[in-house]
């Protein structure tokens, strides 16, 4: 019986060497998480119980548990490292095999889709729509679209400006408005637009105080009409704003037609060159420009920086990711668009989860269905892009573990020798 006991007792030091060694290989592990190794006492039993006076018949090993705590996150300055600080598991399928780790070493293949480090499987996410909303729900290959993005017409204007109630007024019947002339009007602002093409086109808008609370504005593209007409030729037609005792809008009219807003109809985009204006073969639509948060007050005539909803075509020039795990592709024409978002897996039992190498886990009965959503979404973690989790393996515990290892299987290995040792005298006795 003690060569038995003895015996396990070496097999279970030795399980414990090896955990405690394979910790200690992957202390440098990117997302690896340590292992413990946990015994029973093993007893003789028949079916009407041990007895009171029953002796152990040594240990087993009753299981080799995972321990997924949090491992340090450190910075690495790679956009497609990705730590994530919390729980959950990035999602990699190959081929449709899904697999779990907590190792964000990610790269893009040759065809843009991103890939773990040995570019064998995809991770996994939520793709966008043209507009680029997210599309939750669908978990899909993640990729990163490096084509152009498409220019956008300008629809809307809008900017806070403050007119000066103290300018002198304008008497349009003496000096009409030119604007060549910087007596004829009392403020010039001009934004950039853009037409279908993307070509930019300078807008700019002329005002004129012609009478108490009362101003026009002219606007002009590109020094002409919005149709292209030389100004010159065919005058510009004035919206008129009017203003209360307060200093507040009341209106803008246009044409005989009242609106909070000034329209910019009928506009055909063009350049002109030597004198010579010409359309370059663009189209365009109606722009806005909201005039809401024009006042009257007496402060000096200027406007804030205005903001438009045109842009050029434009490349990719970098790639963000958020804590929510969406990646945003910057571009040239310094527009962002959601291109997608990474998502994370949760199980109910994650010592459940069966280690296949890799730094990862495949979901077995144990571990329950994995549950995906986004990160920062309900007990799921946060993504730390530019950064990668460290393995959890403390060192320090492990040596430890190791010296009292090598003690166990030293003991047990006395308790061999030394049954030897009885075995021996019994033999000499007979």
């Amino acid at each position: 019986m003690s060569f038995n006991i003895g015996l396990s007792g070496l097999y279970a030091a030795n399980k414990q060497l090896d955990v405690t060694g394979n910790n200690i290989a992957n202390v440098a592990t990117t997302g690896f998480k340590s292992s413990r190794a946990e015994f029973e006492d093993v007893y003789s039993a028949t079916k009407l119980g041990s007895g009171s006076k029953t002796i152990g018949n040594g240990v087993r090993l009753a299981n080799v548990s995972q321990q997924f705590t949090q491992g340090d996150i450190n910075n690495t300055g790679n956009v497609l490292d990705m730590g994530i600080n919390g729980s959950g598991f990035f999602v990699l399928s190959e081929n449709g095999s899904m697999s779990y780790t907590r190792s964000g070493t990610f790269k893009v293949d040759k065809d843009g889709y991103v890939t773990n480090s040995d570019g064998s499987a995809r991770l996994q996410g939520y793709g966008v729509d043209a507009n680029g909303k997210i599309l939750n729900g669908v978990l899909t290959d993640l990729r990163i679209d490096t084509s152009n993005l498409a220019p956008k017409n300008t629809s809307t204007v809008s900017s806070t400006i403050n007119l000066n109630s103290t300018a002198p007024i304008i008497d349009q019947t003496v000096n009409p408005f030119d604007p060549s002339k910087e007596a004829s009007f009392t403020k010039q602002f001009s934004t950039p637009i853009y037409d279908t093409q993307g070509n930019k086109h300078v807008m700019d808008q002329y005002m004129v105080k012609t009478g108490d609370n009362t101003w026009n504005t002219y606007t002009l593209i590109e020094g002409r009409n919005p149709d292209g007409s030389d100004p010159t030729v065919t005058p510009p037609v004035a919206s008129t704003m009017a203003f209360d005792s307060s200093g507040k809008l009341v209106s803008v009219t246009t044409a005989g037609v009242v609106s909070p807003d000034l329209k910019v109809t009928g506009w055909v985009p063009g350049t002109v060159t030597n004198g010579v204006w010409k359309g370059n073969g663009a189209t365009s639509g109606v722009i806005t420009v909201s005039m809401d948060k024009t006042t009257q007050y007496n402060a000096d005539t200027a406007r804030s920086i205005p903001s438009q909803n045109g842009y050029a075509t434009g490349q990719i020039t970098n790639l963000t990711i958020d804590t929510s795990g969406v990646m945003l592709a910057n571009f040239s024409n310094s527009q962002t668009k959601p291109i997608g978002q990474i998502s994370l897996a949760s199980f109910t039992n994650e010592q459940g989860l069966q280690p296949v190498g890799g730094t990862s886990w495949k979901e077995t009965y144990a571990s329950g269905i994995p549950g995906y959503d986004a990160p920062n979404t309900g007990t799921l973690g946060e993504i730390n892009s530019n950064s990668l989790e460290e393995s959890n393996v403390n060192l320090t515990n492990e040596l430890v573990d190791l010296i009292k290892a090598q003690s166990n299987y030293q003991a047990n290995a006395k308790t061999i020798s030394t049954q030897s040792t009885i075995m021996q005298t019994i033999i000499q006795m007979t």
